[in-house]
């Protein structure tokens, strides 16, 4: 039992919608992490195509102080938990591809 009460505790939240995500990223989010989730500045993460579980987390840790960037920290104050979601939905939507050096 307390292995599947792990794994429900660590489950995306169900009412993630990734349009909205886009539309939300697009207004707050592209000026550091770009509109396609390749960011825009040296010091800002890539956000496209990373797992979602982790994008969830990053951005609860920001808005709770867990973690501490300037900007994040302030921008993840106003994000309500189906905001997270949704952003999180959408930048794990974005497909990547790889290309190794030649």
């Amino acid at each position: 039992m307390p292995l599947l009460a792990a794994s429900v505790a660590c489950a995306p939240a169900l009412a993630q919608d990734a349009k909205a995500g886009r539309i939300k990223a697009s207004s707050q989010c592209a000026v550091c992490h770009g509109q396609d989730g390749i960011a825009q500045l040296p010091t800002a993460a890539n956000l496209a195509g990373q797992q979602e579980m982790y994008l969830v987390k990053a951005m609860q840790d920001f808005r709770s102080g867990a973690r501490s960037n300037e900007m994040m920290t302030v921008v993840a104050k106003a994000l309500s938990d189906a905001d997270i979601a949704n952003l999180a939905a959408w930048y794990s939507s974005i497909k990547v591809t790889v290309q190794p050096p030649q």
